[in-house]
């Protein structure tokens, strides 16, 4: 509701496409520069406190926007900074939420959950625009921006009573910054998520399109008032609804990656449509669509990045996640509301449409292939803890680990590829350098060494090493000559201060 009494009090103040595109950019815009902080902070702080404090901060800045529109005071770059303060609120909030589910079912119900909240979310999508489009109607965009800021306060109501049962840590939390970068390390050595978020980009640069233009394309081409505007919205809802019926039983017969196809060339035929129709009857049925294709796409991408990423950086994954997502919608708002100011609103439409679906066509190979990439990250604690005649303290470092094989000459170019496996892993769960060495005088001597932050990141990779990582050590192991035994050792950087006595 808050969202159509934006775009339509933007059209109200402003006449030109490209404002109210950017209103949609501002909304991104937050979300983009402040998502991968916010993830940290998730990761690393109460997610229950956390979220309460951004519910506080969303709640006012709607009670704000409602007062000034009340007042008559608000104009175009007014809302639009206070939309962009709002998603600053909202960025915060999403990887909070994204990070809560798996700690409410087991991962086997982790599809269904994400479904599930796809639905309630989807409802509110459907049924909302239109009641705020006669709301607006009826009263003015200030009505659904006071509503809007009530709702927060009985969310805090609802979080204040919730009681997580995360396990208690048995180290200090990680150091923001330090947080932030280990996040971005993670995504940087995953090709499974790079290759999601590929996808990602791909299907809402050209999907933003709707969102940014359909007010515009409301009033200015099918000469709909705010509640025809809130039903034609509500068409996408409807249809993400309608989808998630009919995932279930689509999942029995076609594999992930052939429902991601579809629904990308479903949503590009709903695209170009648009660019055609004069109906509005019409462009609900291309809108409904529409829907069912966005809401599968959605669907599969969030379940695959949350099924392949390990609880303790989760918000940071996900948040990454949603710097591409928002950061697409950001770019294609722009672009796409460009494209209508200079050209018209059905030029615009055709051109994201012909892009998205030649951006499946091309990706199908690679990015939108994700079948068979779910790892087993349950936590494996293999590793045995390190013997020490002193106990370093928690930020003493930077840490050397060395791990030494024995390896023969004619084992070892296999040996080779399947440590490149383990290096991946090794720097997702906190090394920022790996080598793998020979020794030119012992033949069959490999020298596997890392580099990690601190003792303290080193224990917390203890704690992450899971089955999927036993399982890549194990691919070494087999290589290695038999009868001998991996050596590990551990060295940290020398400094002047003596160690403290265990």
């Amino acid at each position: 509701m808050h969202e159509v009494g934006e775009g339509w009090l933007m059209t109200t103040l402003s006449h030109s496409p490209l404002l109210v595109a950017l209103l949609q950019s501002a909304d991104s815009l937050a979300v983009f520069l402040f998502s991968i902080p916010a993830g940290a902070l998730a990761d690393v702080m109460d997610r229950r406190l956390l979220a309460i404090l951004t519910q506080a901060w969303l709640g006012a800045v709607a009670l704000c926007l409602g007062l000034l529109t009340l007042g008559g005071a608000i104009t175009p770059w007014l809302l639009l900074a206070l939309s962009f303060v709002m998603n600053m609120g909202a960025a915060l909030d999403a990887p909070v939420w994204q990070a809560i589910v798996p700690e409410l079912v087991p991962r086997s119900d982790l599809p269904q959950a994400v479904a599930l909240g796809g639905v309630s979310l989807n409802i509110a999508r459907a049924v909302a625009p239109a009641l705020g489009g006669l709301l607006v109607a009826a009263v003015g965009p200030y009505a659904v921006f006071f509503l809007n800021a009530t709702t927060f306060a009985f969310v805090i109501l609802v979080l204040a009573r919730w009681r997580p049962g995360r396990p208690k840590p048995t180290l200090p939390p990680e150091r923001f910054v330090r947080a932030v970068l280990h996040g971005l390390r993670y995504v940087r050595h995953s090709p499974d998520h790079l290759s999601i978020f590929s996808a990602v980009a791909i299907v809402v640069f050209c999907g933003s399109s709707v969102v940014a233009l359909l007010p515009v394309f409301a009033r200015q081409e099918l000469s709909l008032d705010s509640a025809g505007y809130g039903l034609l919205y509500g068409c996408v809802g409807l249809g993400a609804i309608l989808s998630v019926a009919l995932l279930p039983k689509v999942q029995k017969k076609l594999s992930v990656d052939a429902i991601l196809g579809l629904g990308g060339i479903g949503f590009a035929v709903s695209l170009l449509a648009l660019a055609g129709l004069r109906n509005a009857w019409w462009a609900a049925g291309a809108l409904l669509i529409g829907g069912v294709a966005w809401m599968s796409m959605l669907t599969g991408f969030n379940v695959s990045v949350q099924a392949a990423t390990p609880s303790w950086v989760r918000a940071r994954v996900l948040s990454i996640y949603m710097v591409v997502f928002q950061g697409a919608i950001a770019l294609g708002s722009v672009v796409w509301g460009a494209v209508a100011s200079k050209t018209n609103l059905r030029l615009s439409f055709l051109a994201s449409g012909a892009t998205m679906l030649l951006g499946v066509l091309v990706g199908r190979r690679r990015w939108f292939k994700l079948s068979g990439r779910i790892p087993d990250l349950t936590p494996s604690l293999h590793w045995p803890k390190p013997v020490l005649v002193c106990t370093p303290a928690g930020e003493d470092g930077p840490v050397l680990v060395s791990n030494e094989y024995r390896v023969a000459p004619e084992n070892q170019t296999a040996f080779i590829k399947a440590a490149e496996h383990v290096r991946r892993r090794r720097q997702r769960s906190g090394a920022y350098e790996w080598l793998l060495f020979r020794d030119p005088a012992e033949s069959d001597r490999l020298l596997e060494v890392y580099l990690v932050d601190s003792w303290a990141d080193h224990l917390r990779q203890h704690e992450r090493v899971t089955v999927d990582e036993r399982n890549a050590e194990a691919r070494l192991r087999k290589l290695m000559v038999p009868g001998t035994d991996l050596v590990t050792t551990h060295l940290i950087a020398a400094t002047t201060e003596p160690e403290p006595e265990s």
